[in-house]
């Protein structure tokens, strides 16, 4: 699935594929290796982000697009083991482009 604003802010489909647990390394923006430090600190669920770490999102991107970003991933986390837990999980997906929310 992707939103069309991500789509028109230059998300393609070739840095959709550094999105994996080398992304660290990859050519992607530092601000998306930031937000993807942030989805792999949320779901390893070990607690809180370290505190460099949280330091650097609050500079980055503020308050309430963390909370929006949280509320995100927790959604996605949730969604995801339902579909896993009632065996419906596709094997294969679509790219889906979507309208973003409150555009």
């Amino acid at each position: 699935m992707r939103f069309a604003v991500a789509k028109q802010q230059g998300l393609d489909e070739t840095k959709v594929a550094q999105i994996d647990d080398g992304h660290a390394q990859s050519d992607l923006p530092d601000r998306l290796k930031l937000a993807l430090a942030f989805a792999d600190a949320f779901f390893a669920a070990g607690g809180p982000p370290p505190v460099a770490l949280q330091e650097a999102l609050v500079a980055e991107f503020g308050d309430e697009a963390l909370v929006e970003m949280a509320i995100g991933l927790a959604l996605f986390h949730g969604v995801a083991k339902l579909l896993i837990t009632l065996g419906c999980e596709p094997e294969q997906m679509d790219i889906t482009e979507l309208r973003t929310p409150g555009s």
